[in-house]
């Protein structure tokens, strides 16, 4: 029997502010790693050894994208609720492309002046992969590193959208996330490439867990849910654990750390979920969660060849200071006169193709019924 909403139950709301500031820290936590918690070229040394106080606090924070993908398993269930397929795709279109498009084209001007990169391909090479957001499927290498995790994002949305296309009830996403994690395992167990491929076991428990959040978020405590969320909480630690990048890797502390952290943004979802934190609810949240995408996108092109000019003639806290300020302005800049009305004009273009479409279909007519055949006695 599939659960739909019922008089009484929360109703899916417009925005979650507590989400906006929970983005913001997200990205905060990515920012600051790449540019105090890891080796970055751009410092001329291993920043953790010129930020010795800090780099503790920042060495994890690429666990910062295992928070974004919670979020998103929360959100994007949100905003595809009651909604048809052509709906959904439009919402999410217009949502990553105007400001992707942007950080390509920023990355592409400023590499090529100043030959600064991470990359070790050709820039043009990756240029036009880049542009489709499928480079990484194609191998072709991403303009910049933190592109990779938008590849991860449309493996989320290619899968949801089957379970929007059957239509969205409680029943069918539950039977969505217990079988997306089941065949994610076999998938892995049979050394099934192109299926593991498709289903991100190693992601998947952060979305479908995020899922399971917003069904307790709305229709109020269940085991199944709860349940749920506890497996997707174990393998979270175990991928997490068993995936350490060696540039990332932090010897006799990763493995109480990563546990730590991660089972920090599982509690922090749990009091989301029961409406705990309902009362976050300043409006600023919304400005600093807006800011979040470009800034995700921007911070590496932008303060790379910053630190690279100014560092070490100026105190690497100062340089510091300056880069962040520096991302933080240009992602508000980039939300505020870019992302945003290019949003709102292709929202209304999508609309537009997506009605021009189904009108040009026939509309559908059940076939006739034929007459049962008649049953001779014997």
């Amino acid at each position: 029997m599939e659960v739909e909403a019922k008089p009484g139950l929360t109703p899916a709301p417009d925005r979650l502010r507590v989400l906006d500031l929970l983005r913001f820290v997200a990205a905060i936590a990515v920012v600051t790693h790449h540019f105090t918690g890891v080796y970055w070229e751009p410092w001329g040394g291993d920043s953790r050894l010129i930020f010795p106080s800090l780099s503790p606090l920042t060495r994890l924070g690429y666990l910062g994208v295992d928070l974004f993908f919670v979020i998103s398993g929360f959100v994007i269930l949100m905003s595809a609720w009651g909604r048809r397929p052509g709906d959904f795709a439009v919402s999410r279109v217009s949502r990553l492309f105007p400001a992707y498009w942007f950080s390509v084209v920023l990355a592409l001007v400023v590499i090529t002046a100043t030959g600064l990169s991470d990359g070790k391909q050709d820039i043009l090479q990756r240029f036009f992969p880049n542009l489709t957001m499928l480079q990484e499927g194609l191998r072709a290498g991403s303009m910049e590193n933190v592109y990779w995790s938008l590849w991860v994002e449309l493996h989320f949305y290619a899968l949801i959208m089957l379970l929007v296309w059957r239509g969205v009830t409680y029943a069918r996403c539950m039977a969505f996330m217990a079988g997306w994690l089941l065949l994610g395992a076999f998938a892995m167990e049979g050394g099934l490439g192109t299926l593991t491929a498709i289903l991100i076991p190693t992601y998947a428990p952060y979305f479908v867990a995020g899922m399971a959040f917003f069904l307790i978020y709305r229709f109020g405590s269940n085991l199944g849910p709860w349940l749920m969320v506890a497996i997707c909480w174990a393998l979270s630690v175990h991928h997490a654990r068993q995936g350490v990048h060696p540039w990332q890797a932090w010897p006799g502390v990763q493995d109480w750390a990563i546990p730590a952290v991660i089972t920090a943004i599982y509690l922090i979802f749990v009091l989301v979920a029961t409406h705990r934190l309902d009362r976050i609810d300043w409006r600023g949240f919304t400005v600093a969660g807006a800011v979040t995408y470009p800034l995700y996108l921007i911070h590496q092109t932008v303060a790379r060849p910053l630190i690279d000019r100014l560092y070490p003639a100026l105190d690497g806290r100062l340089v510091l200071a300056i880069a962040l300020a520096t991302v933080l302005v240009a992602a508000y800049l980039v939300y505020r006169f870019i992302e945003d009305p290019a949003q709102r004009r292709m929202r209304a273009m999508l609309r537009n193709a997506a009605d021009h479409i189904r009108s040009a279909d026939p509309p559908t007519t059940a076939p006739a019924k034929r007459p049962a055949p008649a049953v001779s006695p014997r």
